[in-house]
């Protein structure tokens, strides 16, 4: 746990942001030496509703109708396994 004023959290905000998500620290806030704030890591976990959220920003509406055709037909899965990191 890291405490720290509200104005080195203003001047530091990106420096702090990283510390909470990669770090996974947890910062106190402070303003006139009294606790304001508690920052503490998000999960990291999503779920799949959280994870797809935006996808309508970035398919177009031929790709969506395509996605959603496909996701209702039979042929859901692949007959053939491969590897996705494969070149």
């Amino acid at each position: 746990m890291t405490i720290m004023t509200a104005t080195e959290f203003a001047k530091n905000i990106k420096k702090t942001l990283d510390r909470l998500e990669f770090g996974r620290e947890e910062i106190i806030l402070t303003r006139n030496n009294q606790k304001i704030a508690r920052i503490i890591p998000g999960t990291t976990h999503l779920t799949a509703l959280e994870a797809m959220a935006d996808i309508y920003r970035t398919l177009t509406p031929e790709a969506g109708e395509h996605w959603l055709e496909e996701s209702r037909s039979g042929n859901r899965l692949s007959k053939e396994l491969r590897d996705p990191w494969a070149s």
